[in-house]
This record gives structure tokens, sequence and C-alpha cells, in this order.
């Protein structure tokens, strides 16, 4: 009976491994083993680094473990197998040398190009810069004279505050969503520069790829393009206070023609709460 349900177990194991290493979202599903291929170029050299390095390890783990249980079984004590004194084979010792920098020379270079791509932010067609702010985003898009305050949405915040278990089917984004999402085009490069005005933040979306530390006094920026549309959710990434869980991001990413529409919507939005706000001229002096 042990060893049926052993067997299973294997069996289920084996099954599941080829799900994991072709799991594909988004955004982070429940029981997901595997990281996504997320929906930018940057997420995606990510995910194909990653499965690189995963299948290299995974031959090695299974030539190693292959060449133990032949020796365990064919060399075993009961087959009148005795212990041969060792010596140094200097063509072996060669050879699983240059192996292993082979493989890490392999690994390393794709890595290290697509790193550097990643933080090369020419060419950008607009440019956002991200504040954090103990709980929530601001958004400026750059050139656009266009400002967004991103909080918690009400709901959640109201749930939280008081102290009722959320329902997982009436509130499935539970702490994940905003009253104001970072609107953005498609197929565009999009560059961040990325700051806070209190203490470190971390702004993180998973399906863009990448994170970045938003730190008082220092801009430091990041670029992506997402390639489909969708709504994509992440998080503060630094523990930035008592209520550091409480600050979600969420990113919807439009057609370019949806998000030159949302912009106009925006900037008339904005304009008589700026003229309100602009000092009004001053009398002339009389003659």
């Amino acid at each position: 009976m042990m060893q049926g349900r052993f067997l299973r177990w294997v069996m289920a194991a084996a099954a599941m491994v080829p799900v994991a290493a072709l799991a594909q979202a988004g955004d982070p599903k429940p029981w997901q083993l595997n990281m996504g291929r997320g929906v930018t170029a940057t997420s995606q050299n990510a995910y194909d680094a990653h499965m690189l390095v995963f299948w290299i390890c995974a031959a090695i783990g299974l030539v190693v473990f292959l060449a133990m249980g032949y020796a365990i079984f064919a060399f075993r004590k009961s087959r009148g197998a005795v212990a041969a004194k060792w010596s140094h084979h200097t063509g072996l010792e060669v050879l699983w040398t240059v192996i292993p920098v082979i493989l890490l020379v392999v690994m390393a270079w794709p890595a290290t190009t697509k790193l550097i791509a990643m933080y090369d932010t020419r060419d950008s067609a607009m440019t956002i810069k991200v504040t954090g702010y103990q709980w929530m985003w601001k958004y400026d898009y750059l050139g656009e004279d266009v400002s967004i305050t991103s909080r918690l949405d009400r709901e959640s915040d109201r749930i939280r505050q008081s102290g009722a278990r959320p329902d997982a089917a009436a509130n499935p984004y539970y702490l994940l969503d905003v009253d104001n999402e970072l609107v953005v085009p498609v197929d565009t490069k999009i560059r961040f520069v990325i700051t806070a005005d209190d203490v470190i933040h971390s702004w993180w979306v998973p399906a863009l790829g990448w994170k970045q530390d938003a730190v008082p006094g220092i801009v430091n920026e990041h670029w992506t393009e997402i390639s489909e549309p969708g709504v994509y959710r992440g998080q503060c990434a630094e523990l930035c206070g008592k209520d550091h869980g409480f600050m979600p991001i969420v990113v919807r990413a439009v057609p370019v023609a949806e998000y030159e529409q949302w912009l106009a919507a925006e900037k008339a939005r904005s304009a008589p709460v700026a003229a309100q706000a602009a000092p009004a001229p001053a009398a002339p002096a009389a003659g």
C-alpha cells in the first residue's frame, strides 16, 4: 500500500512539472508554481532566462541522480563490490571543470544582455513620474499636465476597518483595487521615473516583469512596453509602515486611441480646477 501511494505521488509530481514550466499568466494565479510570462518584453526576457536555467539545472540533476542510482545498484556490497582506491584522473578533472564553466557562460550571456536592455530608457514615447506616499501613489504624466492620485479603493478600506470577513466572490480584488487606476497605452515604450516623498517604497507589478525602489531624494528610472490590453495589479514591495499592505497598484493598459480619449478627458476635467487655482490678475494702478 505504501509503495502504491508513493508511486502515485511520484506520478503526480512528474505530471505537475511540465504544467509548472509552461504556466503563463499576466497576474499570479492561485497555486501557480512557476513564474508567469507577463505582458512586456522585460517580463518575457526574465521568463526565458529563468526557463533556460531551470532546464539546465533539471538536466544536471537528472544526470547526477541517474549516475548515483546506477552506482548504488550496480556496485552494492551484496553483489560483492569492493571499493577501489581513488586516484586522480587529469582528463576527468579538466572535463568536469570545463563543462560547468561553459554552462555558466551559456547562462550568463543572455542574462547580461537582457539585464542591460532592461535599463535602456532611450527612445521612450512618454514619461510617467511615480511618487510613493504613505500610503498611496501619485502619477504625473510629464508634459501633459495630468496627475492622478491612487489609493486603496473605498470598499476594501471599509471591509478591512470594519473587521468583517471579505467574500471572495463579492470582492475578488480585496486589497488589490484602487480608486484611480494608472492608464497607459499598449505598444508604447513608457519611461517611469520613480521617487518617494516620505519613506522608501517599491513600485512592483509582477506582469510588467520589474520592480523599482522609490527612495526619498533619489530618482530611479525604468521602462515598460505592454503588449496586451488588460488590467495588471501589484503592490508596494517595501515595508513602508503599518499600512504597508494597503498600498496596491493597478495598471490599465488600453489601445492607443482609447488612451488618447482618456487623456483628453482628464485634461478637460483638470482645466477648471487649474483655472480656479490660478491667481486673479492684478488690478491696474490708478493714474
